[in-house]
């Protein structure tokens, strides 16, 4: 399949689902929409990734326009889209769910859970009914109307499904060690919810675990894409 991995910039590429879709022989594509042309071609799935960026800034980040278009052509398509973090916040909002500012940033290891819907949904059915999900974001997303909740923490929404075939999280499955710590380096200590050397010690412990849920969870994904 050829894969188009969405971008929001530089430090928030495919990572992890990005190494997967190539390991099992799949062609992917790299976009950073707003800053490169869109690539020509078909494509068979989509991924959507984070970013700094928020709903409703649109006037500094004009091509949010364009995500919200693209998004709701994919889900009209039914082609396979698998969004995440930001992504999954621009889903939630083009689709008339409301996105806005949590009362604290979240960054770290948290408690989540599927709903029975999740659990017996064919990609995220690939995660325990209970994990520690690994978050970094300051919005947070209602699930749209006529969505399925599929996944849930304690402060916000962890995952839906739109559609039948587009997906979105809340939690970050494709993220690497060093990439999150770059964000957190960039954030500084005084934006993060707890110290910066704890929040490190806890991603070491976990990450390669988590590592294990994100592999399947993307191969879970791209198992319903043909």
């Amino acid at each position: 399949m050829r894969v188009l991995s969405v971008n929001h910039g530089p430090l928030v590429r495919s990572e992890l689902f990005g190494e997967v879709a190539v390991e099992d022989g799949h062609e992917l594509v790299e976009w950073e929409i707003g800053a490169e042309a869109r690539p020509v071609g078909d494509f068979d799935a989509f991924i959507v990734l984070g970013g700094h960026q928020n709903v409703g800034e649109e006037s500094l980040y004009p091509w949010l326009h364009e995500e919200y278009t693209l998004l709701r052509d994919l889900v009209a398509d039914e082609a396979p889209l698998f969004a995440i973090c930001l992504g999954a916040q621009t889903l939630a909002h083009a689709f008339g769910a409301k996105v806005s500012a949590l009362p604290i940033k979240q960054a770290g290891f948290v408690e989540a859970w599927l709903t029975d819907e999740g659990a017996s949904d064919p990609v995220l059915g690939a995660l325990p009914r209970r994990f520690e999900a690994l978050v970094g974001n300051e919005y947070g997303f209602t699930v749209p109307p006529g969505a399925v909740s599929l996944a849930a923490s304690k402060a916000t929404p962890q995952g839906f499904r739109i559609g039948s075939r587009a997906w979105a999280v809340q939690f970050h499955p494709e993220a690497r060690l060093e990439q999150v710590l770059g964000w957190w380096r960039i954030d500084g200590e005084d934006s993060l919810p707890r110290p910066h050397s704890e929040l490190q010690a806890e991603l070491e412990a976990k990450i390669e675990g988590w590592h294990e849920l994100g592999r399947a969870l993307c191969r879970a994904f791209l198992a319903v894409a043909p």
